[in-house]
């Protein structure tokens, strides 16, 4: 049978990967698809490049378009990424009646509901296995392995960067700009790491693992977004002696509600495996009703271990080229005209509990007054932490650590202005959400 011929649009980090693995595992790779998948074309504008990379094994364009163009090529890969010119070539693709993969998170997260409306449409399939923790196959557990199940949540590490500044703070004992500059000297973090520190690239990858987990539709801009950026040694240092582990988590949860999509850093038991997780490995927790907890564990980057994401789906999608489009697996794991109006719940609809750190007076009555406050607001408390005074600007100050049950996020929030407003509180206070997992 004739091979499945497929065109890179864009051949970098990835891209070469791709190339690479499919080249390797070609008869590996046949033996499970049922026919050969040869790449014959890639796209990128620096053409010397992309031929030193594929030699004569594939024809070399600068034009992406050629490839659309082209009536052999029965997949399209999208590996350029971004939000403009990739969502022109995806949909462009599709109406040429080709298969998309693509790695692209972020085009999903906002895109991803017009672009998956066109494949219905046209009968070709979108994949992006590779968008969502690299090598670990959790779009397939989530859309397929799990499909007997209810979700009731999932929770992850999702952004290696932000887990390898996160594990380097806790072993070194460092603060967050000291160690984000070491995570660039080592080529963890970008020149330029805003996605990952906001906390940005795990709320796409979240919004995506939302959708397929409760059949909604992608809905990135009414994801809670905050990063790493305002923690300190001292709050992984406390959080260590409570029995916790700080890390940012990607969080969608089922709720009487409706959604929760969140992401943010967060206390973790250290005896979750979700919290022994170090370095710039991704692991993503999800909740069923009928199967419990499992927890997805591996490599969320690097050239191979997405390339094995992106190979993956060129398989499934061979295997499928020819099946009625009716009988494939739906994007999104429901059935387009099945998805939910779940609504998606506003942060101040939250609820979870707290890590509170509190620079104070040393005075008499001030832990009473913060406690008052919290009662007053039907919050009740977990534990309390309370360190020894030191001299600071000749005037004796201390951290106080609350730790909360579970609350409203906008009652929290209340409460948190007036605990801010008192006289004795010298500093921002510092607030983490607290994730049991259980």
């Amino acid at each position: 049978m004739k091979p499945i011929q497929v065109g890179l649009i864009g051949i970098g980090t990835v891209g070469g990967g791709v190339f690479e693995v499919l080249r390797r595992n070609q008869e590996e790779i046949k033996r499970r698809a049922g026919r050969g998948i040869e790449v014959t074309m890639v796209s990128r504008r620096d053409q010397a490049k992309a031929r030193a990379m594929v030699g004569e094994d594939a024809k070399v364009v600068a034009d992406p378009r050629d490839i659309i163009r082209n009536p052999d090529i029965d997949i399209v890969v999208e590996l350029i990424g971004g939000y403009t010119l990739a969502r022109e070539l995806v949909l462009e693709a599709i109406a040429a009646g080709k298969h998309v993969v693509t790695a692209n998170k972020a085009l999903l997260a906002v895109h991803g509901t017009e672009i998956f409306q066109a494949a219905h449409n046209k009968g070709v399939m979108v994949a992006f296995e590779a968008a969502v923790a690299g090598g670990i196959p959790i779009i397939k557990a989530l859309r397929e392995g799990l499909t007997a199940n209810q979700i009731q949540w999932v929770a992850g590490i999702i952004n290696g960067t932000t887990n390898f500044i996160l594990s380097e703070m806790r072993d070194k004992g460092l603060d967050f700009d000291v160690v984000l500059k070491e995570a660039q000297r080592l080529g963890y973090a970008e020149a330029d790491p805003t996605f990952d520190i906001e906390g940005v690239d795990a709320a796409h990858k979240a919004t995506i693992m939302s959708a397929i987990a409760f059949g909604i539709p992608v809905q990135f801009d009414k994801a809670y977004v905050e990063g790493i950026t305002k923690l300190g040694a001292a709050d992984i240092k406390y959080a260590e002696q409570l029995g916790y582990r700080i890390k940012l988590l990607g969080i969608t949860k089922r709720t009487d509600k409706g959604v929760e999509l969140r992401v943010h850093p967060s206390l973790v038991p250290a005896q979750r495996l979700i919290a022994n997780v170090e370095g710039a490995m991704n692991a993503v927790m999800v909740q069923g009703d009928a199967v419990g907890t499992t927890l997805y564990y591996g490599k969320g980057a690097g050239a191979e271990p997405t390339a094995s994401a992106v190979v993956a789906d060129l398989v499934d999608i061979t295997r499928l080229h020819t099946a009625d489009p009716q009988n494939r697996v739906p994007h999104l794991a429901f059935q387009p005209d099945a998805l939910s109006n779940l609504p998606v719940l506003p942060m101040e609809e939250v609820v979870t509990s707290y890590y509170l750190r509190l620079r104070v007076a040393d005075q008499a009555g001030v832990l009473a007054k913060l406690t008052g406050l919290l009662a007053d607001a039907n919050i009740s408390i977990d534990a309390i932490l309370q360190r020894e005074a030191d001299q600071v600007s000749g005037a004796n100050q201390t951290d106080v650590i609350i730790l909360t049950h579970d609350t409203r996020e906008g009652n929290m929030n209340v409460v948190l202005k007036q605990m801010q407003g008192l006289p004795t509180v010298l500093a921002p206070i510092v607030r983490i959400r607290k994730e049991e997992l259980a």
